[in-house]
């Protein structure tokens, strides 16, 4: 027999979701506030009654005392039942309402009461200050219980005071009133509550779809997840309100753009400067995957409206991927290179067979001397202008590579370099740009050419490409190097437009410049100055390992 399940508890408390969370509160707030209206309106709405009350009994009484026949016929007759004070007092205490119109002479004796059993005593209260002169309003109790009384002085046609009039209003009157008037003000207060319990299921529902009708717990649980997921992903993220202002940087995108939380309420011009970045974050560059880059990093930027007129950018680092984009451009050229020198090598072979066949031994030992006298004259012409090995390597393989492609690539007989660069890698970078750039700019075209020089002024490195090609127009002549932008179609690892602005962003990091205008002849000629590019003659070349060496890589 299986056990009991163990009976549920009732679980008292506030619901759950956030619905009826504020459903919840908005009733309760209206309903104290219709409370407390309620009970601050009764408050001085019973002294309001006194007042009114005690006013009007003090009306009556000053009415009464101003008739001139009751003050003559005070003085002229006693304090009787059926005397003439007692009538005219009672006529008046019947047609004002009042609890009764009490007349006295000056020793307090009473000329008229509704109890004809009380004419001719004294009354049982101080009746002092009106004999004085004074105005009198009160809430007393006396022979016919608690009542609102005004009390004035009785003055004879000469003005001196022979007596008083005191008028009183029933007491139980003034409560009843308001008594009566509480039904009115709850139901008053009852629509009210209506109405604000209304507005609060109302607003509620608002609230109810805004939130998905989620519980607090589960919108504190999806912010500490937001929280942990925007500072725990390897991908930046940037928030902008609809003013344009950053309102949110997650840790990546502190990293990726190189500022800190006090860009936060700056514009991204104002955070990052003028720039491609910039724009893009701004929206005035749009599109999908934008190349942008900040410092020494290759940014993919992605930029998505939201609802309320802001923005969220998505930032990616693409460095590494540039990195192994450039690699897999260097295996290439490797890999053409070597297949350019396996095509020309066969042609040879090919050749010293047939003299050998012909028995033309002489003729064959010429040829094979001429071969190898070629080949050593090209490497050797390179490296005796250029004595950093790392250029000469790159510049004798780009020699075989345009050998392949039917360009005639020379090293101007002015180029003279030093092996003291304090980055060699920064300018193999540079020169291998600007040469595959020229390369693919004659590719195809007559009498292709394409010239490198490179010479030194002190610890200034110049250097000229110059090229045979189309030229560039003189309105594309700057736009050629932004971020981005590019003529040629990208290649399998990526997108194009990078190569030329990041030699721009190398030479002016340096301090130097990078320009472009027309050559000789026509075709394009790219100067770039490196100023301090040499070290000084007693120093050792330093490689400079934390320079972004090969991220400046080709415009493609």
């Amino acid at each position: 027999m299986s056990p009991t399940p163990p009976a549920r508890r009732l679980r008292l408390g506030l619901p759950r979701r956030v619905f009826s969370q504020v459903l919840l509160m908005q009733v309760a707030i209206a309903a104290g506030v219709a409370v407390l209206a309620t009970g601050l309106f009764l408050a001085p709405l019973s002294d309001q009654l006194d007042d009114q009350a005690m006013r009007r009994a003090l009306a009556i009484a000053r009415t009464t005392a101003e008739i001139p026949q009751i003050a003559e016929d005070l003085r002229s007759t006693p304090p009787t039942v059926d005397g003439p004070v007692q009538r005219q007092a009672e006529r008046i205490r019947k047609a004002s309402g009042a609890e009764y119109v009490v007349v006295m002479d000056t020793e307090g004796v009473r000329w008229s009461h509704r109890d004809p059993d009380e004419v001719g005593g004294h009354v049982s209260t101080d009746p002092g200050p009106a004999l004085a002169g004074h105005d009198v309003m009160q809430i007393d109790t006396g022979t016919l219980g608690r009542s609102a009384r005004g009390k004035v002085p009785l003055r004879d046609s000469s003005g001196r005071i022979i007596g008083a009039v005191s008028v009183g209003i029933e007491y139980d009157s003034v409560r009843d009133r308001l008594f009566h008037a509480i039904p009115g003000l709850l139901a008053y207060a009852g629509g009210a509550l209506a109405v604000g319990a209304l507005a609060a299921w109302l607003i509620s529902r608002r609230v109810q779809r805004q939130t998905r009708d989620l519980a607090f717990s589960d919108i504190s649980a999806l912010l500490a997840e937001r929280e942990a997921m925007l500072h725990g992903i390897r991908e930046g993220v940037v928030a902008l309100d609809r003013a344009g202002r950053v309102r949110l940087l997650n840790d990546e995108a502190q990293r990726l753009l190189g500022i800190g939380e006090e860009s936060v309420g700056r514009t991204p011009d104002e955070a990052l400067g003028e720039g491609r970045t910039a724009d893009v974050l701004a929206g005035r560059v749009t599109g999908t995957d934008l190349l942008t880059v900040r410092g020494q990093r290759v940014l993919v930027a992605n930029r998505m409206p939201t609802d309320d007129g802001g923005a969220v950018a998505t930032l990616r680092d693409r460095t590494e991927l540039e990195e192994l984009g450039r690699e897999l451009d260097s295996t290439r050229g490797l890999i053409d290179a070597l297949r350019a020198q396996d095509h020309e090598h066969a042609n040879r072979m090919h050749t010293l067979l047939g003299l050998l066949e012909l028995e033309m031994f002489d003729d064959a030992v010429e040829f094979v001397g001429e071969v190898v006298g070629d080949h050593r004259v090209t490497a050797e012409q390179v490296t005796e202008k250029v004595h950093d090995p790392l250029l000469a390597a790159l510049l004798v393989g780009k020699a075989t590579v345009a050998a392949e492609r039917g360009v005639a690539l020379w090293v101007s007989d002015d180029t003279r370099l030093p092996d003291r660069l304090v980055d060699p890698q920064g300018l193999v970078t540079v020169v291998g740009n600007l040469v595959d750039n020229a390369l693919d700019a004659v590719a195809g075209t007559r009498h292709a050419r394409v010239e490198v020089e490179l010479r030194t002024e002190g610890r200034t490195a110049v250097l000229s490409v110059c090229d045979t090609g189309p030229g560039i127009p003189p309105e594309q002549r700057e736009l050629i190097f932004t971020e981005g932008w590019s003529t040629k179609k990208p290649p399998a690892h990526g997108k194009r437009g990078l190569g030329l602005s990041l030699v721009r962003r190398l030479a002016e990091r340096q301090g130097g410049s990078v320009a472009v205008d027309e050559a000789d002849g026509g075709g394009a000629r790219f100067t770039v100055v490196l100023p301090e590019a040499l070290a000084a003659p007693d120093l050792e070349p330093a490689l400079s390992a934390g320079t972004y060496d090969t991220a400046e890589e080709e415009s493609r």
